[in-house]
């Protein structure tokens, strides 16, 4: 596998006062190309901040971090924005939907905007809501607005897909669901995807596993053979 992701003694400070809070604390990491990774630990841990600097919503205080050859630390405001638009596929815990557009109205939002979409109906053939199509999202699910979140993310044909507790707003049945399909995404798509959890019993399903605490990386477990979800009871 190549490399995707570099990130070397990366730090991000937050002031309050004279006070200096580091939310991430000299992070080295690697990534790989089609790897499944989460980001595990509890609530401060620095995990959000570090997905959010990954996806260019917030910028390091010190360290470097290159992904897909870009270094952005030196990616000026309209390079970020191109970053973000071609790169990187965004998916969050709530699922910011437009309430006033249909699913493929939705998922097509970014239309002309990105260099090489995915077909928004194949997509969501895929994703198993073709019979949503033309419905909002107060007539659907959780789950189902969570999985045309997802299409909207990969309509861009995105490099690097970000998972910010994706399930954490769904139900158990809902949440395995979902995590089943970005299981999915990453294998048969070969997608990378980084997903934030603070739950434990979800790292057999990832190929590396970045145990976070206060800021630093207290450990990093590569999977060799992750389980299916399917599998998994927690």
């Amino acid at each position: 596998m190549s490399v995707i992701i570099e990130i070397k003694n990366l730090i991000r400070e937050f002031k309050n006062g004279d006070k200096v809070f580091r939310a991430v604390d000299d992070v080295n990491l690697t990534i790989n190309d089609g790897e499944f990774v989460l980001l595990l630990g509890d609530s401060g841990a620095g995990k959000s901040t570090l997905l959010n600097i990954l996806g260019g919503l917030d910028t390091a205080t010190s360290g470097s971090l290159c992904v897909t050859e870009h270094d952005l630390a030196t990616l000026n405001e309209r390079e970020l924005n191109k970053y973000r638009r071609e790169v990187i596929g965004f998916v969050f815990q709530f699922y910011n939907l437009i309430s006033a557009l249909t699913v493929i109205e939705n998922v097509e939002i970014v239309k002309g905007m990105t260099k090489v979409p995915l077909n928004g109906e194949e997509l969501l053939e895929y994703l198993g809501l073709s019979h949503r199509r033309n419905h909002f999202p107060s007539q659907m699910s959780g789950g189902e607005q969570q999985r045309c979140a997802i299409a909207r993310a990969l309509y861009k044909n995105p490099d690097i897909l970000l998972c910010d507790e994706p399930t954490g707003a769904l139900d158990y049945e809902n949440s395995k669901n979902i995590l089943a399909l970005l299981q999915k995404i990453n294998r048969e798509n070969k997608k990378t995807i980084i997903m934030v959890t603070h739950n434990n019993a979800l790292e057999p399903i990832a190929s590396k596993i970045v145990k976070m605490k206060s800021g630093k990386i207290t450990e990093v477990i590569v999977n060799e053979n992750p389980v299916n979800v399917e599998n998994l009871e927690w």
